[in-house]
């Protein structure tokens, strides 16, 4: 098994590829696994790879890309330490649906195809916490298309500040500060829109007291009332 810190170790008994399982299960499961480490922009795999590997994030940050179909850039959501990605290849010979691209240092935990594979025969459990983790990736891409194509911008913003504050939102004083470097062009990307049109909803968001945003980073100040926002709610519904 590599070498993995205590702290890193709490993060895997929580990941949900590994819910259920006992300890014995769980050191076996991880002895023939490997650490793969990425600098800050790189990528852990490219869409349209082979999808050969899959991992589980221990440090850092990772963003889910995808094109469309005129080649812009569509970002699909973050990820944070104890989620998998890449388990697609565990189950079928196929390509990443998805790029996999650090944000800040990363470091995930690594398994080759043939070698999860061996692993999920042996210990059944983790095939089906694989495929509710599938079920709910796929589910998690849905709703970010569908928000794309029948939603108006100002709800698909809203809608994305507010699952980057559930995934990756840290309490302060003020409220919920967004724990990724975070631009407005990210934004722009996860929600089809432009960099104009973010910075103009954002501002006016920002004198209405709901958000602050400063560079790389959005805090929220009232969960309520970007809640509306992203219902389509009236200003007085409760």
């Amino acid at each position: 098994m590599p070498k993995i810190t205590r702290e890193e170790m709490e993060t895997l008994r929580k990941s949900a590829l590994l819910e259920g399982l006992s300890e014995s299960a769980i050191e076996a499961i991880l002895e023939p696994t490997s650490i793969r480490q990425v600098t800050d922009g790189a990528f852990f795999f490219h869409e349209q790879e082979p999808a050969e590997q899959a991992f589980i994030l221990l440090k850092g940050k990772v963003k889910l890309i995808q094109l469309n179909e005129v080649g812009q850039q569509v970002i699909l959501g973050y990820l944070v330490p104890g989620r998998v990605y890449g388990i697609i290849g565990a189950i079928k010979k196929i390509s990443y649906p998805v790029s996999a691209q650090a944000v800040g240092e990363s470091k995930a935990l690594v398994w080759s195809q043939e070698v999860l594979g061996r692993q999920m025969a042996r210990f059944p459990e983790m095939t089906m916490n694989a495929m509710r983790i599938m079920a709910s990736q796929i589910q998690e891409f849905q709703g970010t298309i569908n928000d794309l194509s029948t939603r108006r911008v100002e709800q698909r913003i809203a809608r994305a500040v507010l699952r980057l504050a559930r995934q990756s939102g840290r309490q302060i004083a003020d409220g919920v500060v967004i724990d990724l470097p975070l631009t407005r062009q990210d934004l722009a990307e996860m929600t089809g829109t432009t960099l104009y049109t973010v910075s103009r909803v954002l501002n006016e968001w920002e004198q209405r007291g709901l958000i602050k945003s400063k560079r790389q980073q959005v805090t929220l100040l009232s969960s309520a009332g970007l809640g509306k926002i992203a219902e389509d709610l009236p200003e007085s519904a409760e």
